[in-house]
């Protein structure tokens, strides 16, 4: 085939395969949505989610090894093209399936944690396996010389990262914002249509223009040996691409933690640093096409790549933790971190302010790591391919092996060393892992000097990493001694006084204040003044415990109530505060009353597969453009709510939107509004209005003991208010789904 027509086809297959990845991160982004509803958005439940996912493209990365070894090159490019058909017939059943019979119809198959990993795998194992499938058969169908070979890979491989780039920005900007999760879906399931049916048109093509291939001799073991002579065999470069996607999802989980609190996240914050990150690995892939033959030894280029990527990342969590808030532009920064105003993306567009927080910051803090990343790739393959037949093999040998390291990665970061060494010394323990890399450079022909220098400054970089308390107390824009902090797997939570308060913050985001006042305590006592004996009760949420605390405020009634949390260092937070001599009035009462009990978990889920009935269930203020926030949020909530009710049970909601009143009224025909509006209280039965009852109640000595007589009083002030809520103005106004969370996504009216 002559080379012009060589690279016209190069061209045309790249297109697609960024099409491809284009394809993989928005059904990776929709259908962890979904399946976060079965087992919950806590931590554990993402971490098997993400682990399932890559553990599919692992095996499909060795099956495509496999198979690409046994057929030609044109029979390689036809198995391509099947792949990616493959996955847009299941994308196109994807969403029936994990959500409307899986999830609606037999949520109980979830229930038990074992049991709902084995189904996440079953779900998606045939999609992912494809998609791990479609590299090495791509290189196999495009790679005809051996010295070309490194160059080729790196394209396809740079080209379809930057697919899954723009794939993981499109999704949340564009589809879920305007359209929701199954239009995203379907977008995915056109872009597989179009790379499936070009790579098909392509071998249709092929085949009536080129003579046949050969079939290459079945059995035949591959090349094992390195083209570039720099020494070490294939079977070392599984072993070090392994420990480097080790590092690379390591790193990525402590970056996405850093970057959660420090721009306060929304639901757009993951796809908009997911995309930066992918672009920076793409871009480092497409620039190592052109670097990687001028590097004279490539495994020496490849270790000093990680080491020298292991050490920035470090040297800039310690710059951020130790740099005077003062400086210039980092002042802004800091002032940020400390209030409680966020910018939120997708709202009011503050473009100056945006373009620092997702731009500047992030590209700061990983920009170069990410390049180093994607640079790595073609240095590899420059240094391991010497045979055309065996390009697919090693590609897919290789990818598997990395992606084994990303899911040990995944795994270990997020359900071990975030728990017992935080992210702080979790970056210590990759800065050591950067020494195993630097001492096999030291046995490098000419890496002595070199690496010695790399190993000298990963053991600085160790040293100069923050503490804990250190970088998170900076990321909450304080420096107050009494401030008390902490993180594990499941979220950084802060308390920083401020004057005669405590402000709550959790994920970055300022939560509520202590002592207990104010709207947190209106909506949790509230419903249980108006509910004759709420024995019963589910709170969403701890937050400062105002809102739980409120709830239980009935002490003429035996009160059962069940707070969920999706962050443990809550509750340790409070009680550490609650044991202090000038510790905020009633919290240490309410943390010690045997009425309560506290669980880990995410609240709907813990509910919906509890099958427990309740009189109240109530969940706490969260800012409607919180991530995940429309959980809370979609009718499919409310209606799960009104199903968990005793008769004449109660369901209370902070109205922070009009889209979130008009969902409410969908699905409760009876509704009292109090807060001007703020507070809705639905239930499946008639909600009297008796404000000489509630009185009666809430001015119970023992009740108005309970809460004070300052808080009683403002709550009875609310009351004094309550009215049947207006259905007239709520006819046309659209309303938040499960998989349409409009205010989750400030989707415009």
């Amino acid at each position: 085939m002559p080379g012009s027509l060589r690279r016209a086809h190069l061209v045309f297959l790249g297109l697609a395969f960024f099409l491809s990845g284009a394809a993989a991160l928005a059904y990776q982004v929709a259908w962890q949505r979904i399946l976060a509803l079965h087992t919950g958005v806590g931590l554990y439940s993402i971490a098997v989610i993400v682990a399932v996912f890559m553990l599919g493209l692992g095996v499909g990365s060795r099956l495509g090894a496999a198979v690409s070894r046994r057929v030609t090159a044109g029979r390689a490019l036809l198995l391509f093209a099947a792949c990616e058909l493959g996955i847009a017939v299941y994308g196109a059943a994807s969403c029936p399936l994990l959500y409307d019979f899986l999830y609606a119809r037999h949520g109980w198959l979830y229930a038990e944690p074992l049991r709902g990993g084995l189904m996440h795998f079953a779900t998606l194992a045939v999609p992912t396996v494809l998609m791990g499938m479609s590299l090495p058969l791509l290189t196999r169908a495009v790679v005809e010389r051996a010295e070309t070979a490194g160059g080729t890979i790196a394209f396809l491989y740079g080209i379809n990262v930057l697919g899954a780039a723009a794939g993981a920005l499109a999704t949340p900007w564009v589809f879920f914002r305007h359209h929701g999760v199954r239009p995203a879906v379907w977008a995915a399931v056109a872009a597989n249509l179009i790379a499936g049916t070009s790579a098909l048109a392509l071998a249709m093509y092929r085949r009536g223009h080129e003579r046949a291939e050969v079939e290459p001799e079945r059995g035949r073991p591959p090349a094992t040996v390195e083209s570039d002579g720099s020494g070490g065999r294939f079977g070392s470069w599984i072993a070090l691409y392994a420990l480097s996607g080790f590092c690379a999802l390591a790193l990525e989980m402590l970056w996405f933690r850093m970057m959660e609190v420090s721009i306060k996240s929304t639901s757009y914050t993951f796809g908009t640093l997911l995309a930066l990150y992918l672009f920076g690995s793409g871009v480092g892939a497409i620039a190592g096409i052109f670097l990687a033959p001028r590097v004279g030894a490539p495994r020496r280029a490849f270790l000093a790549c990680q080491c020298v990527l292991l050490i920035y990342a470090c040297a800039a969590i310690a710059l951020m933790a130790w740099m005077p808030p003062t400086v210039s532009g980092y002042s802004w920064l800091y002032d940020l971190w400390g209030g409680r105003r966020s910018f939120n993306l997708g709202g009011r567009m503050y473009l100056g302010a945006l373009f620092r927080l997702y731009v500047v910051l992030p590209l700061a803090l990983f920009g170069i790591p990410t390049l180093l990343m994607g640079l790595s790739y073609p240095i590899l393959q420059r240094a391991v391919q010497d045979d055309p037949a065996a390009s697919g093999w090693k590609v897919g040998v290789l990818q598997a092996a990395n992606i084994a390291g990303c899911v040990a990665g995944s795994l270990v970061v997020g359900l071990l060393t975030l728990t017992w060494l935080g992210t702080t010394g979790t970056f210590r323990l990759l800065a050591l892992v950067g020494l195993v890399f630097a001492v096999l450079g030291l046995r490098e022909p000419g890496g002595r000097r070199l690496f010695l220098g790399l190993a000298a400054l990963l053991a600085v970089a160790a040293v100069a990493v923050p503490s804990q308390r250190r970088l998170w107390l900076r990321l909450h824009g304080t420096e107050e001694r009494a401030s008390l902090v902490e993180e594990d797997a499941t979220g950084v939570v802060a308390l920083v006084p401020d004057r005669a308060v405590w402000q709550v913050w959790a994920g970055g985001r300022w939560h509520s204040t202590l002592p207990f006042s104010g709207i947190h305590t209106t909506l949790g006592a509230a419903p249980a003044v108006i509910h004759p004996a709420p024995r019963e009760v589910a709170i969403i949420g701890l937050g400062s415990g105002d809102t739980a605390s409120s709830a239980g405020c009935r002490r003429d009634v035996d009160q059962r109530i069940t707070v969920f949390e999706l962050y443990r260092p809550e509750h340790r937070l409070l009680s550490a505060l609650a044991a202090r001599p000038d510790a905020p009035a009633k919290l240490a009462r309410f943390l010690e009353d045997p009425r309560f009990s506290f669980r880990i978990a995410d609240g709907r889920n813990a509910i919906d597969r509890g099958g427990h009935l309740y009189d109240m269930i109530e969940a706490d203020a969260l800012w409607p453009t919180s991530p995940s926030a429309g959980n809370l949020y979609s009718v499919e909530f409310f209606r799960m709510c009104a199903g968990r009710l005793r008769p004449g049970g109660l369901v209370t909601t902070w109205l922070p939107t009009r889209r979130v009143r008009s969902t409410f009224l969908s699905v409760f025909p009876n509704v009292v509004e109090i807060a001007d509006g703020n507070i809705a209280i639905g239930s499946r039965s008639p909600i009297p209005i008796d404000t000489a009852t509630w009185r009666e109640r809430l001015f119970d000595p023992g009740n108005t003991a309970y809460l004070g007589r300052q808080r009683a009083m403002s709550v009875w002030a609310e009351l004094q208010q309550a009215r049947p809520a207006d259905r007239d103005p709520e006819g046309e106004r659209p309303i938040n789904h499960d998989l349409f969370p409009r205010d989750e996504f400030n989707t415009p009216n």
